[in-house]
């Protein structure tokens, strides 16, 4: 009898943002000024839109590929009901207020890429990625 082994796709698959991502959705996570969070996706990205929720007086959100980042200088900013969607392909993402603690809403598309197959991190400890991530 035959056997089939499917081959699970790998960072490369390029069929994988062809496709439509698969829907990922959280709202309203609470921002801490002091420390980062990180949010977690069970799967590489295709792309990940996040939004600061925060409404009334200023409360800017720092959005980073690395808790270094965010508390360094390897971020960007959004102002209050501020969206940026950003075709990545990570396995996180780091939000930190930037004074003020915050809200935020992070949309994705998901692809089936396992996040193992990510071959580097983010926190700009390694030599290839340094500048600009953490």
């Amino acid at each position: 009898m035959a056997e089939f082994n499917f081959v699970k796709p790998g960072l490369n698959a390029v069929g994988q943002y062809q496709l439509s991502g698969i829907p990922y959705a959280t709202s309203t996570l609470a921002i801490d000024s002091a420390t980062a969070t990180e949010l977690e996706f069970p799967t590489v990205t295709k792309f990940v839109t996040v939004v600061n929720e925060h409404s009334g007086s200023s409360a800017k959100l720092r959005v980073g590929f690395s808790a270094a980042g965010v508390a360094g200088n390897n971020y960007f900013i959004l102002d209050n009901g501020e969206s940026y969607t950003g075709e990545f392909r990570v396995s996180s993402i780091f939000l930190r207020g930037d004074t003020t603690a915050t809200s935020a809403s992070v949309i994705a598309g998901l692809t089936m890429i396992e996040t193992n197959n990510l071959p580097t991190n983010w926190s700009g400890s390694d030599s290839i990625y340094t500048d600009g991530i953490g």
